[in-house]
């Protein structure tokens, strides 16, 4: 059936509306990916749905992990041969018995968007109660959701939630002192100024104590593509909850990308757009122990006297050799206070670390604490106060 020519017909405008649905689900599009499914359209037809569907993600899909979303998206707009109402397709009246076709939170979300933008009228009251507002309800399974199976809407409010999440870090004793009432050092200048005003009697002499300091933490972040959702989370949740400490930030996939510079920016938002365009390697593949050897290269003075805390975040799905991830775990651990693992995998129940990768660094790890929902971010500062508390 030939629906018309997409260059003066009404496909165009589908293929417009396609591309901003992709978008809204997180699909990296724009408006010359669009023009270029254009004219890709053009150029393959649209007799046959296979070959348009090829076409399309050719040009629209730069990335393994939205593979599964454009299918649902195109599923979803070109099932109906009327193109008046392909942007309605997933309200079109269904067989009793028929169950509806299980799609993604970011599927389902942007086909909704798209449906009320090409019906144009007012949202219905069922539309209103779910945009309504967050009930208890709705939080709490927020608060336990997973981080990778959000809606777009969602994941942009669990960014904002996860900014507000503290993290008290623990503190140790420094060398430097101060004047105390608890110190067992005796303030000498103090107490001589106190002795000339009570004619040389040193009645209650003052004391110094140790002063008390945060340690210094370096963060390492995994930036493959298992990891793009978890990733953009933390570093917005880290670079809030670690306010005033010092830090030193670095994203690992491929390659080692320092990102201290992007965080000297007090706007989360303005530091993660800085991210992103620093990092080269996002959403590819894992080299851990050829970034922690760039680490050692070129920025060993970021570990400070043993003294450093090594926040490590990454599933352990590594593709190096495991020899060199193990000489230069073995290398970070020496040089580090403590080297804890923040790994997304433990929402499964049973997860054991057998990839080779993971099972290297589970056995050099201080600790494996979870980070894949909102719950636990707000457990971490308990979890390191007792990791503390062990060493």
């Amino acid at each position: 059936m030939q629906l018309g020519d997409a260059r003066t017909g009404k496909f165009p405008d589908q293929i417009t509306a396609f591309g901003r649905a992709l978008r809204r689900a997180g699909v990296p599009v724009d408006s010359a990916r669009i023009a270029s499914a254009i004219t890709a359209t053009e150029l393959v037809g649209v007799a046959r749905r296979d070959d348009l569907h090829a076409a399309l993600g050719a040009v629209l899909v730069s990335r393994p992990q939205d593979i599964e979303v454009f299918d649902e998206l195109f599923a979803a707009f070109f099932r109906n041969p009327e193109l008046e109402k392909q942007l309605l397709s997933q309200m079109l009246p269904k067989a009793p018995t028929a169950k509806p076709a299980a799609r993604k939170a970011r599927s389902q979300e942007a086909l909704s968007v798209a449906g009320a933008i090409a019906k144009q009228r007012k949202p219905s009251e069922t539309e209103l109660k779910f945009d309504a507002a967050m009930t208890a309800s709705d939080l709490q399974r927020l608060r336990h959701a997973d981080f990778a199976g959000l809606s777009a809407s969602e994941f942009r409010l669990v960014e904002t939630l996860a900014r507000e999440i503290a993290l008290p870090l623990p503190e140790v004793r420094s060398r430097r002192e101060r004047p105390g009432s608890r110190g067992h050092r005796i303030h000498w200048g103090r107490a001589l100024q106190q002795a000339r005003r009570h004619d040389g009697e040193l009645i209650d002499p003052p004391r110094r104590e140790r002063r008390r300091q945060v340690l210094p933490l370096l963060v390492l972040v995994d930036v493959s593509g298992s990891m793009e959702r978890y990733a953009r989370l933390l570093l917005a949740f880290l670079h809030q909850a670690t306010r005033g400490v010092p830090r030193s930030v670095f994203a690992f996939g491929t390659t080692l990308t320092d990102l201290r510079n992007a965080w000297r920016h007090n706007d989360a938002d303005a530091m993660l757009a800085l991210c992103n365009a620093a990092i080269a390697d996002f959403a590819g593949g894992t080299r851990l122990g050829d970034s922690l050897a760039q680490l050692r290269e070129h920025h060993a003075r970021c570990l400070v006297g043993r003294r450093t805390q090594v926040l490590l975040i990454t599933d352990g799905l590594d593709t190096g050799e495991p020899d060199v991830l193990e000489a230069e775990l073995q290398w970070l651990k020496r040089h580090s206070r403590q080297l804890l693992w923040l790994n997304p995998l433990l929402r499964f129940d049973g997860y054991a670390p057998l990839a080779r990768g993971a099972s290297v660094l589970h056995k050099h790890a201080h600790g494996m604490l979870a980070v894949h929902n909102l719950e636990h971010l707000q457990q971490l500062a308990q979890a390191l106060a007792a990791l503390f508390k062990t060493r």
